[in-house]
């Protein structure tokens, strides 16, 4: 009676589990199937779902009009650029907050983590003087720094989190064998903690690669990446919905895959200490 009972809550979980995944995964499926469809079916009223004529025109027109490698190659740099920028500095900074606690350290903790709820717009013209100011503007560069900035609360915070697992003593041995700060941190801390530094660097590069906000505002077409390739879809003369989809599904397709293949590390980054 209790199998009877646990294996009918397991098959009502999976079935849970998967509409709530299909549930989020359908916007993305919309998104893929309109890209295939003409512009008279992607505004079709009822809407079609897969009874239409398949066609990659709106593939072919999207690359003609704009050019999604020198955009896709942009959002490489920024998402990749920031992610290891903010690595260099985070980790030095988690180990100093996770071996070496200070009396204000959980403070300036939720301090760092307080500016993310700062909304965008509140420093967007002080920013965007200094960018101009410094010629940052428009520029892979520039980019890469605000990104690393914004995203640096929260890269902290994930690898304080994984630090706080590893056992002290291992440190305290390692310096007995004579090692130095950056010995420590390089050799002993690092090679322990790589499943979290894996999943923060992952989650960073999502996060970095579909922001929108930096990038519409900060760019105009030399350092442009994926984010203001979708935009460009969006004109006065209306939106096009099949084009635009098509340029959606060209944006999040290296993303998706990366997501894909690291699934396995990000879900043992993310559990990295769960267990004792």
């Amino acid at each position: 009676m209790t199998m009877l009972k646990l294996n009918r809550n397991k098959i009502l979980f999976t079935f849970l589990a998967w509409s709530v995944g299909l549930i989020i995964f359908f916007p993305i499926l919309w998104t893929v199937l309109t890209s295939f469809k003409t512009e008279a079916e992607a505004i079709a009223s009822p809407p079609v779902f897969l009874g239409f004529d398949w066609t990659l025109e709106n593939y072919s027109e999207v690359q003609e009009r704009s050019d999604y490698f020198r955009h896709f190659w942009n959002s490489v740099v920024i998402s990749l650029g920031s992610t290891l920028l903010g690595l260099l500095i985070a980790i030095p900074a988690a180990w100093a907050m996770a071996f070496v606690p200070g009396k204000h350290t959980k403070d300036v903790l939720m301090w760092m983590l307080s500016t993310k709820m700062l909304p965008p717009v509140g420093v967007l013209i002080p920013i965007y003087l200094i960018f101009r100011d410094t010629h940052l503007l428009d520029t892979r560069t520039g980019l890469v720094l605000v990104l690393t900035l914004i995203n640096l609360p929260i890269i902290i915070w994930m690898l304080y989190t994984y630090f706080k697992e590893i056992p002290g003593e291992i440190l305290e041995a390692a310096r007995m064998d004579g090692a130095g700060l950056w010995s420590e941190i390089a050799y002993v801390l690092t090679p322990m903690a790589v499943p979290g530094i894996a999943s923060t660097l992952l989650l960073n590069i999502i996060l970095a690669w579909n922001e929108a906000f930096w990038t519409l505002n900060l760019t105009a077409a030399k350092a442009a990446p994926l984010t203001a390739f979708i935009a460009s879809y969006s004109s006065p003369e209306g939106l096009f919905y099949a084009k635009l989809s098509a340029a959606s599904t060209m944006a999040i397709a290296p993303i998706l895959v990366m997501g894909w293949f690291s699934q396995k590390q990000l879900v043992r980054g993310l559990t990295f200490g769960a267990v004792k």
